[in-house]
């Protein structure tokens, strides 16, 4: 009877330490990417969480009254005897110049947190961290600060302030911006019609019955601003300085020293609401990103259905059709060396082939009249949405071609040759048998694609992505998907306020919190595709093994 070989004991744990080697790889990738998100999370939590506000008295004399942002080593402190400095946000960009200041720890003599301080967040000129006097009500009335339902009469205030805010952005957006636009376009037929003769009158009726409503229009925009009266807060600063705020700048009021735990976890609730349904406000360091989020959300699902058929029909092509040789090799090849190139070229590729010649000849061949008679306006050669997601399409169409290869390399070849021997013609075979049994993998290269395409900014900003874009590329208005709109985008959102915007600091904040909801928003993007994909595991598991 034959009998194995024996194994010796010094070659038993030959590859033992690569595998020790790999698995510590693998730990420290973890816990890298721990510490990224802890890092985001805690960094962007900040923009919602209302922690107490300090009044500091340093040794000048003076008297500072804001929240505590991050303290440090000074930089110009000898590291054998380090000096700390802190900086506190004081808000009041009108008065100070800016939203935060340095002060050297040893200059700070006290710091007490007093009962009575009111934190605001305004419309301009950022937060304010104040001592109040009075307010003074729209009829004019005034309420002083030491009577006892001042604080409910000032969050009310703020209510009817954002309720009037609110109806007069709806009266700008809708109506008068549908006015404009109905004008916009009555003007274009005038034009038309001086140049080829037409009829006159009726088109100049319709502008005069057009701007007769805009004229109503604004006068009832100016009616409803007008309801917020010229009521406002009278307070002051931590240095005594008279501050004075207008009821409709006002946007939330809070209490920040004399507030419990469900208080200020009510608070971090509004702000994330805000945060997530509301406009951005304060060149982009303030309110909401609703817009900017609902641009990347429609931007990497229209590239999504983009790239995929382009990319599963390649990939179909090159493994089930394609002659093998030295010209499939070289194919193959390309599209490999297509995954490394830079995303800036795409974004020059895009604005020079999908903008320049793309959008230009779409415009001179149907939109002639646009070009000729709106002071040669383009419609879809500018930057905008379609252009956008082409080129992230093309961007990521490597990843899909080759996930897919990958997948329909996995089918057992068994499978092709049992349906082409039953009399199931090629197409019938990759329609019916391999895609259905290859899908999972697909839908894999998919995920990849949106992944790196909702992530990418430098061919964005090429292509049709804006700091602040005044209407969403959906709404109700036919044909309700506006391809040539620009949009706003996360991602480029991040990159303006890093290293675009007026205040640094006030910025930095919203920056990891913008992040954390990239980072949010294409996990749950990808997670519906994995929900897909292991569905379609279920279904073909039989058939793919």
């Amino acid at each position: 009877m034959a009998t194995l070989p024996e194994v010796s004991d010094s070659a038993s744990p030959r590859g033992e330490p690569w595998v020790w080697f790999t698995g510590l790889g693998l730990v420290v990738g973890l816990v890298m990417i721990a510490g990224l998100l802890a890092l985001v999370l805690w960094n962007g939590a900040k923009v919602f969480w209302a922690p107490p506000v300090p009044e500091a008295r340093l040794k000048d004399g003076r008297t500072l009254l804001g929240q505590l942002a991050q303290r440090r080593v000074k930089p110009s402190s000898p590291a054998n005897a380090p000096r700390y400095e802190r900086q506190y946000q004081v808000g009041l960009r009108e008065l100070n110049g800016q939203s935060f200041l340095w002060v050297d720890e040893s200059e700070v003599v006290s710091e007490s947190f007093p009962a009575d301080v009111v934190g605001l967040e305004r419309m301009e000129n950022g937060p304010a961290f104040v001592r109040p006097v009075a307010l003074v009500r729209a009829d004019g009335s005034r309420l002083e600060a030491s009577s006892p339902g001042f604080f409910p009469a000032l969050l009310a205030e703020v209510e009817r302030a954002e309720s009037v805010r609110r109806r007069h952005s709806v009266l700008v957006r809708d109506a008068i911006g549908g006015v404009n636009a109905a004008m916009e376009s009555a003007r274009i037929d005038l034009r038309r019609a001086e140049d080829k003769g037409g009829d006159l009158v009726p088109i100049r009726t319709r502008i005069a019955a057009l701007e007769k409503e805009y004229a109503a229009l604004r006068e009832r925009a100016e009616a409803v601003l007008a309801e917020a009266g010229k009521g406002g807060l009278e307070s002051r600063d931590g240095a005594g300085r008279s501050v004075v705020s207008p009821s409709l700048t006002l946007v939330r009021a809070w209490l920040p020293n004399r507030m419990g735990p469900g208080e200020r976890f009510g608070l971090m609730m509004s702000r994330v609401r805000e945060f997530v349904f509301d406009e951005p406000r304060e060149a982009n360091t303030e309110g909401g990103l609703f817009p900017a989020m609902f641009g990347t959300l429609v931007m990497t699902v229209f590239m999504s259905l983009l790239v995929t058929p382009f990319g599963v029909i390649a990939a179909i092509y090159l493994r089930e059709y394609a002659a093998q040789g030295p010209v499939l090799r070289a194919v193959r090849i390309s599209v490999n060396n297509l995954a490394g190139v830079p995303s800036i070229v795409f974004g020059v590729f895009g604005l020079g082939f999908f903008v320049y010649v793309l959008g230009g000849s779409v415009d001179r061949l149907f939109f002639a009249d646009q070009l000729k008679y709106n002071n040669n306006t383009p419609v879809f050669g500018t930057g905008g949405l379609l252009w956008c997601s082409l080129t992230l399409a093309l961007m990521t169409l490597p990843v899909v071609i080759v996930a897919t290869e990958e997948a329909l390399a996995a089918v057992p070849r068994g499978m092709r040759e049992a349906s082409l021997a039953a009399g199931a013609s090629k197409w019938q075979t990759v329609r019916h048998i391999l895609l259905p049994a290859s899908a999972p993998g697909i839908l894999t290269g998919i995920i990849l694609a949106m992944a790196r395409g909702a992530g990418e900014v430098a061919p964005l900003m090429l292509v049709g992505v804006v700091k602040l874009a005044p209407t969403l590329p959906f709404d109700g208005t036919a044909p309700f998907l506006h391809l040539d709109r620009k949009f706003m985008h996360l991602g480029f959102h991040v990159y303006d306020l890093g290293f675009q915007s007026p205040d640094s600091d006030a910025a930095r904040p919203m920056v990891f919190a913008t992040t954390l909801l990239l980072i949010i928003l294409v996990v749950a993007l990808n997670l519906g595709a994995i929900w897909i994909r292991n569905r379609l595991r279920r279904r073909f598991r039989g058939a793919a093994f």
